[in-house]
């Protein structure tokens, strides 16, 4: 630490996935970092079951991605509402989910945390936040009447839908309440005769069975209608009993793992920061879980807000550039709800949504169609709002393959570090010269391009750059395909994501 009075940079809440990849990307940022969750430790929990493209890219930014393949099974498909979806080679080197229990991805997110310095405070729950001009302080019940006060430049909450750390903040949540009741278990199903049943549509609703290692399903049940809240708690016996009046049997139903519930409420933080308070993951958005999605964008606003938060509080970068945070992240969250409102109407049971699901499937089999659904479920296409009039300006780059003086590499490894990269493929001297005030924060790279041509997601394939500024994240700063290099455009750029010049 660097100033006197603070225990730490930041303050966590919550230690699932989303809290966990925000402490992994401050650290490597150079920011300290305690993570504090209520719960005495993992649970083992098996809850959500996949990672997808986007972020498989971005675990491979970091250097991580062969840690997450070893535990889980690539598919071959996805889904939209239950309506399969082929994902195309092109659009990126990991373009099938990952299926992957989050149990397990938590696992291994702990351990990296632990390898880059991030600590966790376990039996430590957030129960007040007092914020001032200097930082936050942050209260924690620790389980056994005691209090314990962590002093901070910020805090971030991660710690779901029902998020301490918002209303603390006094963050209003609006949205749409569940019109559904889902049940979820793993269970043995020793009867089952069929490997797997994958959203089987009934006259109240549809079920899932899926296989999720030798001996175990994992039940999903979704009755329309039904509102999960004024039910009671979720329990076996009224999994049982779900799967009874929509499937006409239990398949001998035991031994149950692990029992728990969800809806189609989609609700969104109006606000993700609120002076030295942020919201990132469920803590900022709940919707229906279709498609996956969920667990994706709360590892993406990580990785969006990471490299930002660490940049200020280590005085590299003013405080404004965390408003950045919200303008990026808020729309991408606003989609999904969008699209995961149409998945949850378009599987109620009914004659008109037959009618209306045939109609979606065929125009699925058109592949603008579906490469359209792809993107927006695996987050590819998203362009975050930004100046500059190149195509790759605000998206995520491609991951081309380079060649480079040290031999060959691709784009994505040049992320490893998690620094800006001003990446010149022409060799313009004066596009490096411009950099000259940044080069302690941004790494400059000449290499040559492999491919003519890039593939885009929305965009199409587009002519390789000459040169090209990306952010820690992976998406393009500012771009350049030839020609003037417009000097001034890149040196706005890295201003404004990366800070003032430093002073020769």
């Amino acid at each position: 630490m660097d100033h006197p009075g603070f225990d730490t940079d930041v303050v966590i809440a919550g230690a699932g996935p989303t809290g966990l990849m925000l402490a992994c990307e401050l650290r490597l940022a150079g920011a300290d970092v305690v993570i504090a969750d209520r719960l005495a430790g993992r649970t083992g929990e098996s809850r959500a079951g996949g990672i997808h493209a986007r972020t498989l890219e971005v675990l491979d930014q970091r250097g991580v991605l062969d840690r997450f393949l070893a535990a889980g099974e690539v598919q071959s498909v996805g889904h939209f509402s239950g309506l399969w979806l082929d994902f195309d080679d092109s659009d990126s080197r990991h373009p099938r989910p990952l299926m992957i229990l989050q149990s397990a991805i938590e696992l291994l997110l702990e351990e990296w945390a632990a390898e880059l310095g991030a600590r966790v405070r376990w039996s430590s729950e957030v129960t007040g936040i007092r914020q001032d001009g200097a930082g936050v302080t942050v209260e924690l019940g620790t389980g056994d009447a005691a209090r314990a006060t962590l002093r901070a430049r910020y805090a971030v909450g991660c710690d779901g839908g029902r998020s301490t750390v918002r209303k603390l903040a006094g963050i209003p949540f609006p949205g749409s309440p569940a019109t559904m009741t889902a049940l979820l278990g793993d269970v043995e199903l020793p009867d089952l005769p069929e490997e797997y049943i994958f959203m089987r549509r009934c006259p109240g609703g549809h079920f899932s069975v899926i296989a999720l290692e030798p001996g175990w399903h994992r039940v999903i049940t979704s009755e329309y209608d039904h509102v999960a809240e004024c039910e009671g708690p979720a329990t076996f016996e009224r999994l049982r009993e779900s799967l009874i009046r929509l499937a006409g049997t239990d398949w001998g139903m035991r031994g149950p793992r692990w029992v728990s519930r969800f809806g189609d409420a989609a609700r969104q933080a109006s606000r993700y920061r609120e002076g030295r308070v942020l919201l990132a993951g469920d803590a900022a958005h709940i919707h229906y879980p279709a498609g996956g999605q969920g667990l994706n964008v709360g590892v993406q606003d990580a990785v969006n807000l990471g490299w930002k938060l660490g940049l200020v509080v280590r005085g590299r970068a003013p405080e404004s550039l965390l408003d950045s945070y919200h303008a990026e992240r808020h729309p991408v969250a606003e989609r999904v709800l969008h699209n995961t409102r149409a998945q949850s109407a378009l599987a109620r049971p009914g004659a008109q949504t037959d009618a209306l699901r045939d109609v979606i499937g065929s125009l699925i089999a058109f592949d603008d169609v579906n490469r359209y659904l792809c993107g927006m479920i695996t987050g590819l296409d998203i362009r975050y709002p930004a100046d500059g009039h190149h195509p790759l300006v605000g998206r995520r780059v491609p991951d081309a393959d380079l060649k480079t003086p040290d031999g060959t590499s691709r784009v994505h490894e040049l992320l490893r570090a998690a620094r800006p990269v001003l990446l010149d493929l022409r060799g313009g001297a004066a596009v490096v010269r411009v950099a000259d005030g940044w080069t302690d924060r941004v790494d400059i790279v000449e290499a040559r391009s492999e491919d003519d041509r890039w593939p885009v997601p929305g965009a199409g394939e587009i002519p390789a750059p000459a040169a090209l500024l990306i952010r820690p994240d992976g998406h393009v700063a500012w771009a350049t395909g030839g020609g003037r290099p417009h000097r001034s455009e890149l040196r706005t750029a890295l201003a404004t994501w990366f800070g003032p010049a430093a002073q020769r």
